[in-house]
């Protein structure tokens, strides 16, 4: 009677923890993902040159344009 009970029990065991694990893959953690020290200063110097292009059509876009009123007030 006892081997049976324990049987029983065992099997209860396994059943609860597959039920747990499954449960627990349904509800992911809002913990965002951890990006390494490499990673980020990776990042952050692609977000440095993407600045730095930027600025620098915004400055030639300005000299193109500095050109053309210059260049219109010299034929009027």
């Amino acid at each position: 009677m006892a081997l049976s009970m324990n049987r029983k029990k065992k099997i209860n065991q396994i059943l609860k923890k597959k039920q747990k694990q499954h449960n627990a893959k349904l509800h992911s953690s809002n913990k965002p993902r951890y990006i390494s020290k490499a990673e980020r200063a990776k990042m952050e110097a692609e977000e440095a040159n993407k600045a730095l292009e930027s600025s620098e059509s915004v400055q030639t876009e300005q000299e193109l344009s500095a050109d053309k009123v210059s260049d219109s007030a010299e034929q009027q």
